[in-house]
C-alpha cells in the first residue's frame, strides 16, 4: 500500500531569535536592544495559505520580513525555497527575492507617476525578464486576473483603495513567484473590500502559490486554513499542529 505524498516544506524557521539594537540615552554610549523574536521555530508547506495573529509588537512583521529576507535573524536559521537566507549576500538577496517573494503591504506602495499597467510591469522590469513587449503582456494578463485589464491606463490616484490593492497584487504576482506575502494587507480596506482582496489570495492559493499574511481581525484570519499566534516574540498557537 502506498502511502500519501508528503508535501514539501518551503519555509522553516528553525530557532530564530532577533534583537533591534538602539543608541542609548546618553548619545549612543550603550546599546539597548528589543528581543523581537525569540526562539522561534515555524514550517510552511509548499500550497499552504497561513494568517500570522497577535497584538502589536507582537513579532508578527519581523516574521514576514525574515521570509522575505528583507531582515537577517540574529540567531537560528532562515530557509525559503530551498535557500538559506542568514547565509546570502545583500546582492544575492535582491536576485532571490526577485524571482520567489511576492510582497503585498498595508499602504499599496505604488509608484504615483507610473500607470497601473507600469507599476504592474515594474518588478519585470527590474528583472529584466523577458522583451519589453512580453513584460507589458504579462502584466496586463495579471491585471485581468485583478479585475482591472481595463484599468491599465490609469494613474493610482485615479484608482479606489481596493483597485490599488488590486495593482499591488498583481506587481506581487508579476514574477510569478512561488510565494506570496501580506503584511497588513486589508488594513487600509474597508470590509467588503478586504473581503473582496482576500478571495484573490485565495484564487492564487488555489492555483499553488504559498500565502502568508500578517493580520489582527481574526475574521480575516479565519479565512486561512491554518492561524499562527504569535505572542511577545514566541509563537504561542499554530491550528496546523495536531495535539
Amino acid at each position: 500500500m502506498t502511502g500519501a505524498a508528503v508535501t514539501p516544506t518551503i519555509i522553516e524557521l528553525s530557532g530564530v531569535e532577533k534583537t533591534y539594537r538602539s543608541a542609548g540615552a546618553r548619545g549612543g554610549e550603550r546599546r539597548v536592544g528589543f528581543r523581537a523574536l525569540n526562539g522561534v521555530d515555524l514550517a510552511v508547506a509548499a500550497g499552504e495559505m497561513v494568517a500570522i495573529t497577535g497584538p502589536s509588537g507582537s513579532g508578527k512583521t519581523t516574521i514576514i520580513n525574515l521570509i522575505a529576507g528583507i531582515d537577517g535573524p540574529t540567531a537560528g536559521t532562515v530557509t525559503v525555497n530551498g535557500s538559506r537566507l542568514d547565509q546570502m549576500t545583500e546582492e544575492q538577496l535582491a536576485v532571490w527575492r526577485g524571482r520567489t517573494i511576492g510582497i503585498v503591504f498595508q499602504f499599496f506602495q505604488l509608484m504615483p507617476t507610473l500607470t497601473a499597467a507600469e507599476n504592474a510591469t515594474l518588478p519585470l522590469d527590474l528583472a529584466r525578464l523577458g522583451a519589453a513587449r512580453e513584460r507589458r503582456a504579462v502584466a496586463s494578463r495579471h491585471l485581468a486576473t485583478v479585475g482591472l485589464g481595463d484599468r491599465g491606463d490609469r494613474l493610482p490616484l485615479e484608482l479606489s483603495g481596493g483597485e490599488q490593492q488590486r495593482v499591488a497584487i498583481a506587481r506581487a504576482m508579476a514574477c510569478e513567484p512561488p510565494i506570496l506575502l501580506g503584511d497588513e494587507p486589508t488594513g487600509n480596506l474597508d470590509t467588503e473590500m478586504a473581503q473582496d482582496m482576500f478571495g484573490l489570495l485565495k484564487g492564487l492559493n488555489g492555483r499553488g502559490t504559498t500565502v502568508v499574511y500578517v493580520t489582527h481581525d481574526q475574521a480575516l484570519a479565519g479565512l486561512a486554513s491554518r492561524i499562527v499566534s504569535v505572542r511577545d516574540g514566541r509563537i504561542v498557537g499554530d491550528t496546523g499542529l495536531q495535539p
